[in-house]
């Protein structure tokens, strides 16, 4: 049997990255997937598809996970076409590089749009989302959070900042959620992903000092979440997934 057979997830920035990679890994393990997008409809809706061959019901779902109104409607739609909430996986997040020496350059207003995604929006997905998993068994929830949380060295001091504060959020949920609700969290490093082909510097920089002389593949991270999901006895953890680069 699959492991996820019968479950439904939602994952917020289904539809490309990391968020891909696991709406795509819980399809192939029986689940039904709801992929959140903001922008990225195109990729959302290629996501869906391929789910879809996989056998799974899928559907992509539009919401500002800032917005808490937009994330209940999300969350109401999800339970509505898919019958239930299983599983959520709080990908989404945004960032913009500013030089940790450029303190002027990291704006207030850049500042409330990190935390306003990063931090607010995985709680207002966490808590939308645990309403409706209260009304059967129970569920699962994944935080991505990154290894910038441990180290400071991010794309912006407000980054790292969000990160970190995405893992104090996970022991938070972990504690008053439980035991119906399990609450973890992955931490990656630099992730072969769209975005971090951009800069492609920082990228060769990474792949270099990495004791595993590679980076992430995004589907390195969803084995991870996976693992935590199918897993009953973890929860308030934070799985570092960056071959070892924190080592050195």
């Amino acid at each position: 049997m699959s492991k996820l057979e019968g479950k439904v997830a939602l994952v917020t920035g289904g539809g490309t990255g990391i968020g891909k990679a696991t709406s795509l890994l819980f399809a192939r393990e029986g689940a039904d997937v709801a992929v959140n997008f903001s922008r990225s409809r195109g990729d959302a809706e290629e996501t869906v598809a391929e789910i879809r061959q996989l056998g799974s019901r899928a559907i992509a779902v539009c919401a500002d996970i800032s917005n808490d109104d937009a994330v209940k409607s999300m969350v109401g739609k999800v339970v509505k076409t898919l019958g239930r909430l299983d599983i959520l996986v709080n990908n989404a997040a945004t960032t913009r590089f500013v030089l940790p020496t450029d303190l002027e350059g990291m704006t207030e207003e850049l500042w409330d749009k990190i935390l306003d995604v990063n931090v607010k929006g995985t709680f207002f997905c966490s808590r939308a989302a645990i309403a409706a998993m209260r009304n059967h068994d129970g569920g699962h929830i994944v935080n991505v959070s990154s290894d910038s949380a441990f180290t400071g060295r991010g794309s912006s001091i407000a980054y790292s900042v969000s990160k970190a504060a995405i893992i104090n959020m996970t022991l938070a949920l972990a504690i008053s959620q439980a035991p119906e609700i399990r609450v973890n969290a992955v931490a990656p490093g630099v992730v072969e992903t769209r975005w971090i082909e951009k800069i492609k510097p920082l990228a060769d920089a990474a792949r270099r000092k990495n004791p595993l002389q590679r980076l992430a593949k995004p589907d390195d991270i969803a084995e991870a979440i996976l693992a935590l999901v199918v897993n009953d006895f973890i929860t308030g953890h934070t799985l570092v997934v960056n071959g070892g680069a924190t080592l050195v």
